[in-house]
């Protein structure tokens, strides 16, 4: 425990030093969100619950704390958040779809002897929670994809205001495919990284390639690397048309005034 501590403690520090108050705020906010998820957990096992409606609502608290109690209150910010928004509805819609179809929901054979003692008459939809977590576990890829497109799209403007609608959405698609391979791969090496035990294990249990690819447990880990590239691939053109059509028309209003 008092690792731990000492761990947070140089994490603060480290963050306040880099980032002024700004690093405070989101050392801060990790507790916040950490509080929404745990919050988020604990309503979804109420067998009434919507786990889908439930991971909607935490997203907006999360996209709220991550991108308004840290940069504050902005264009920036609000533009981010509604490219955030708009594209984690069309990644869960797309994702209920999915796990559907694929039938990943529930425990693999691997997991027969650890939950052999446990009562699998939960209550709980597991297709849904599978979406849910999908969504959790993509959602700071795609606000950091988005804030970074907006704060560089308002920057440029700032400095050649005579630009159009178009290019301006071009320059926003540009700086985008700039983080999309980069963004992708850091989510590819975290989820395989977290994953390696699990390799591993099925390399003990001797395991084909056939059987390793069709197995529950590693179809379930692929659509979340992939749903959560497609989320990152998404949300760049969305913010980039939102972008660039608020900072055009803003310019035009105050020609006008």
């Amino acid at each position: 425990m008092n690792v731990l501590v000492w761990l947070a403690g140089i994490l603060l520090v480290l963050m306040i030093m880099v980032g002024g108050k700004s690093g405070a705020r989101s050392f801060f906010s990790l507790f916040l969100n950490f509080g929404v998820i745990f919050f988020t957990m604990f309503f979804m096992l109420d067998p009434s619950a919507n786990p889908i409606l439930i991971t909607f609502i935490a997203s907006t608290l999360i996209g709220c704390i991550s991108l308004f109690y840290i940069n504050e209150v902005n264009s920036k910010t609000i533009i981010a958040f509604i490219s955030t928004i708009i594209t984690i509805v069309i990644l869960l819609s797309f994702i209920v779809i999915v796990s559907d179809k694929l039938m990943i929901q529930g425990f693999g054979e691997e997991e027969e002897e650890a939950i052999a003692g446990l009562s699998l008459y939960i209550g709980v939809d597991f297709m849904k929670i599978g979406a849910s977590v999908i969504i959790m576990s993509t959602i700071g890829a795609i606000m950091d994809v988005a804030i970074s497109i907006a704060s560089t799209m308002h920057e440029v403007f700032k400095h050649n205001p005579v630009l159009s609608k178009k290019e301006l959405f071009k320059t926003g698609v540009s700086i985008g495919r700039d983080i999309l391979g980069t963004d992708t791969n850091t989510l590819f090496f975290a989820f395989f990284g977290g994953y390696l035990a699990l390799l591993i294990w099925f390399k003990d249990l001797e395991y084909s390639i056939g059987e390793i690819v069709n197995s529950k447990i590693f179809s379930s880990e692929m659509i979340l690397i992939l749903c959560a590239g497609m989320g990152i691939a998404l949300v760049i053109p969305i913010a980039s048309w939102i972008n660039a059509n608020f900072l055009v028309r803003t310019t035009k209003k105050t020609e006008k005034i």
